[in-house]
C-alpha cells in the first residue's frame, strides 16, 4: 500500500511512521499546517519534521503556508469544538483530495496519535472524506504509543512544542495568568 499521511509535527510522526513501515506500507508525509501560529512555531515544525526525515529517509511533501487559509476554514472563532473540526476539516481535505489525485492508494493522519485531540471526531471526519474523495482511508489508533513517539523524537533531538499550534490553544496555556 502507499499511503499518504498527513503530518502535525515531528514528535507525532515518529512512532506512526515507522510502525507503518515495518508493516510494509509505504508512506510518504504531508506537512501541511496552515493553522500554525506564528509564523516562527511553524518553521520550527517544519524543521523538525524536515530533519527527521533526512534521518530516517521519509519522503516528505510540504504544502505552501498560508495563515489565511485557517482563518477562512474556521470562520466564527468563538466556538472551539467547531473551530477544531474545521482545522481538520480543512487540513484532511486537504490531505485526502492530494492523495487521490495523486496516486496513493489511501491517506491518514499522525492526529491519530494524540491523546489531546478528538480521536473519534477525527475518526468520523476521515471516512466522510474517504466517500467524498474516493479514496481509501487507513486507520489505525496510535494513541497507545504516543510517549514512545515523544521518546523517540527526543531521542532524536526534535522539537518538543507544547501546545496544538494554533493562536488559540497557544492563547489558552496563558489565559489564566492575564
Amino acid at each position: 500500500m502507499n499511503l499518504l499521511l498527513h503530518t502535525c509535527c515531528a514528535p507525532c510522526l515518529a512512532y506512526p511512521s515507522l510502525a507503518l513501515k515495518a508493516k510494509g506500507i509505504k508512506v510518504t508525509s504531508l506537512f501541511y499546517n496552515p493553522n500554525i501560529h506564528p509564523v516562527s512555531e511553524y518553521m520550527l515544525r517544519r524543521e523538525s519534521v524536515e530533519r527527521y526525515s533526512k534521518k530516517t529517509g521519509l519522503d516528505v511533501i510540504y504544502e505552501k503556508y498560508d495563515i489565511e487559509d485557517f482563518f477562512k476554514a474556521i470562520g466564527n472563532f468563538r466556538d472551539s469544538g467547531e473551530r477544531c473540526n474545521k482545522c481538520w476539516r480543512l487540513r484532511l481535505e486537504k490531505t485526502a483530495r492530494y492523495a487521490k489525485e495523486n496516486g496513493f492508494g489511501a491517506f491518514t493522519t499522525t492526529l491519530f496519535i494524540s491523546p489531546y485531540q478528538d480521536y473519534d471526531a477525527i475518526k468520523d471526519l476521515c471516512v466522510e472524506l474517504s466517500g467524498e474523495n474516493d479514496i481509501e482511508f487507513y486507520h489505525e489508533d496510535f494513541r497507545p504509543f504516543f510517549s514512545e513517539s515523544k521518546r523517540k523524537a527526543r531521542e532524536m533531538g526534535l522539537y518538543m512544542q507544547n501546545y496544538c499550534g494554533c493562536i488559540f490553544s497557544d492563547f489558552a496555556k496563558y489565559k489564566g495568568k492575564l
